[in-house]
């Protein structure tokens, strides 16, 4: 059974293993520290909640993202809209963990007033694109490298 919550700063190593293997097997150099993990994600000024998914033994095993980027727009997300990243064990999915976390993320929307989330995927993460289709998110951009996909909030 998994069960979500928001992040706390005790967090940051889990989601810095976890993430970790994911970065690598991207051959990505992006920061993965826990204290990156802690500014970035968990503590981030544009945050509007990081949500993580336990298993019953107390493994995280996944960790979702949704900001309303100001300070820094890396994606060139539209003004008023979230942003969402989901990075999921990768010997855990499957399993029913980025649509609970999705959950939790999409009440957060709502309460926030988001109407329009965004997720900008790697065109070769194709684990990542069937995810973000399979609970509702429709492409409307793409760009070398990028497929940039929405979901209209209710």
């Amino acid at each position: 059974m998994i069960t979500t919550r928001e992040a706390a700063p005790e967090d940051a190593h889990a989601m810095s293993d976890l993430i970790t293997p994911i970065l690598e097997s991207w051959k990505s150099a992006r920061r993965r520290d826990p204290e990156h993990m802690l500014a970035n994600y968990i503590q981030n000024p544009d945050n509007i909640r990081c949500t993580v998914a336990i298993e019953d033994n107390g493994r995280l095993v996944g960790f979702q993202s949704l900001i309303l980027p100001k300070t820094a727009n890396v994606y060139d997300t539209p003004d008023g809209w979230g942003e969402i990243g989901t990075y999921v064990a990768l010997d855990a999915g499957r399993g029913g963990i980025g649509r609970a976390m999705f959950a939790s993320t999409l009440e957060a929307a709502r309460s926030a007033g988001i109407k329009t989330i965004e997720a900008s995927i790697g065109d070769d993460n194709h684990k990542g694109l069937g995810y973000y289709s399979a609970i509702g998110f429709a492409t409307y951009a793409t760009e070398p490298g990028l497929i940039r996909k929405r979901f209209d909030v209710d």
